[in-house]
Order: structure tokens, then sequence, then C-alpha cells
């Protein structure tokens, strides 16, 4: 996984200290890793927003409840799977994301069968992306069966 190919476009400030830290920490985990704030104002005009975001050659990665939910190891595999391909991971605003756009998502996934606050979701969504990076170089990070 190279985090220079990662994108991850967010609706939404984060605004809590605490996630804002973390958030700062996983980044710099990450170089490379690239994160887009956009404002929120209602699910069609963050669909609009977040494909005028989108590059062209970038894979859609909607998050989303009914997407589909991995282990670390198996999230891990997923990315490897990704090969080259560039990644835009989407977290939508408190309304989600629009189902047109989600549609058009090369990929569904889901952090967790659980509702979480999209700040709290961004943070989520980093660590695992960490976690899967240090999985794929047989870092210490993963603990197998812990």
């Amino acid at each position: 996984m190279n985090p220079a190919r990662i994108r991850i476009i967010a609706v939404g400030k984060v605004r809590k200290g605490w996630v804002s830290e973390g958030v700062e920490t996983y980044r710099k985990r990450l170089p490379g890793l690239e994160i887009v704030e956009l404002r929120d104002g209602g699910m069609a005009r963050e669909a609009e927003a977040i494909s005028a975001e989108l590059r062209g050659g970038e894979q859609l990665v909607a998050l989303c409840e009914e997407g589909q939910s991995y282990d670390s190891l198996a999230f891990a595999k997923a990315l490897e799977g990704s090969g080259s391909e560039r990644l835009a991971f989407v977290i939508g605003g408190a309304d989600g994301l629009d189902p047109a756009l989600k549609g058009r998502a090369h990929w569904r996934l889901s952090l967790s069968p659980m509702t979480f606050p999209h700040e709290l979701a961004r943070l989520l969504l980093l660590e695992q992306l960490y976690r899967a990076s240090s999985i794929q170089q047989g870092g210490p990070y993963h603990r197998a069966g812990a």
C-alpha cells in the first residue's frame, strides 16, 4: 500500500481536539496520504462536491453502512489487491452519502455495523490504513489473535 496513492475525501471538519490529534498522528505515519475536507450542505450538494473533487483514474471507495466489512488482515489484503490503483475513500456528512454516488463506487466499505460520527469514522479509517500498511510490511503493529 502506497499512502501517496490514497486520499480521504471527507464532508465536514474535525472539531474535537482529541480526534484532530489522532488524525495528525496517523497523517505523520502515512506520509503522502492526502485528506480533503468539504463543506457539509445536504446530501445532493455534498455528492456534487465529492464528484468534482474526484480525480481521473481514482477509484471511489464509499464508506457506508451497507458496505463490505473486513477484519484488519482481510482489509490489508484487499488494499494489496488494489495494486497501483489510486483510491479515494469518501466519508459523507450527517445524512450519509447520496445513493447515486454510492452506486458509482468501485468499492463500498463498512468500518462497522455501528454508526459513528464522521470525525470518528475518519480517525478509524486512518488507523486501519496504518494497520494495513504495517501488516503488509510485516511490521509488529498488528498482533494476530490479540
